[in-house]
């Protein structure tokens, strides 16, 4: 499994950021000070409100998660929004706009959110003489790597050849959706002997982690009084999650294992949730 861990794992995950990456504009990132209320009530939902809430669930679930587990779950709180929320979003009838520049914020400032939030998680659960052991500099030039580069050169690509962006992003997304499927796979196949056991000690707090932001977020947003798709965009994209970057991160750092398994469960159970949560708003828009 090392060449998998160490060489398509990453390159699978550069190549959706490099697809996202083809897809924004200058517009992508105007929109933080032309909607600067809903952008603003989204991003604090998405990197701080998200990480609370995984938190909280880690301590009221206490002995009932191993560590390891515990830790996957916060490597699932502390990443960004994934690129399929702007297709939920769309189908939700949501301001997808507002949800591609949340993705694409986020998926920047990862390179210093996710650092800091994994380094609190890991010496809370484990402990601060641990500490030793863990390079939050390793996370943040992993994301640098695989992330940031990727997306800044999909950018440029978008920029510089419009045209034939244009043309390849379709079949980009494609490549991106088929990646994303094989990695969700690998992960599952590689824990195949405990997996049931491991969904059922991670799948409750998983699904939690998932409705309780969907729901939160969406209400935060309709505190400050967004309008309905933008609400829509703000829950969808605080509840679908970059589970390939939670594999990702949890395999180079940990070699996976359980670490993984809970951004796993997370990629699956988030489309099931999201789903019935589109077609609840659909009908809402509808009426």
């Amino acid at each position: 499994m090392g060449i998998i861990t160490d060489v398509i794992l990453p390159l699978a995950l550069a190549f959706i950021m490099f697809t996202l990456g083809l897809g924004l504009t200058g517009a992508d990132f105007k929109r933080v000070f032309t909607q600067p209320k809903d952008f603003i009530v989204g991003m604090l939902s998405q990197v701080i409100i998200v990480p609370i809430v995984g938190i909280a669930l880690v301590i009221l679930w206490g002995n009932a998660l191993t560590p390891e587990l515990a830790m996957g779950v916060m490597l699932i709180a502390a990443a960004p929004g994934g690129a399929t929320s702007n297709i939920l979003t769309s189908l939700g009838r949501g301001d997808v706009a507002l949800s591609v520049s949340m993705t694409a914020v986020t998926s920047l400032l990862g390179l210093l959110t996710i650092p800091l939030i994994i380094g609190m998680s890991y010496e809370y659960i484990f402990g601060a003489s641990q500490m030793q052991d863990f390079s939050i500099t390793r996370i943040a030039l992993s994301i640098f790597a695989i992330v940031t580069v990727p997306v800044l050169l999909g950018m440029l690509l978008r920029r510089l050849a419009t045209e034939a962006a244009l043309k390849f992003e379709p079949i980009a997304g494609k490549i991106s959706t088929g990646f994303f499927i094989l990695v969700l796979i690998g992960a599952i196949v590689k824990e195949r002997n405990n997996v049931v056991s491991y969904f059922a000690d991670a799948g409750l707090i998983t699904l939690c982690l998932n409705v309780t932001m969907m729901v939160l977020a969406f209400y935060l947003a309709k505190l400050i009084k967004s309008g309905f798709k933008q609400r829509v965009a703000i829950s969808i994209e605080c509840g679908l999650q970059n589970g390939t970057l939670a594999i990702a991160i949890g395999s180079l750092l940990f070699a996976g294992g359980a670490y993984i398994i809970p951004a796993a469960i997370y990629s699956l159970i988030m489309f099931a949730t999201s789903l019935l949560m589109v077609l609840i708003w659909r009908r809402h828009s509808e009426a």
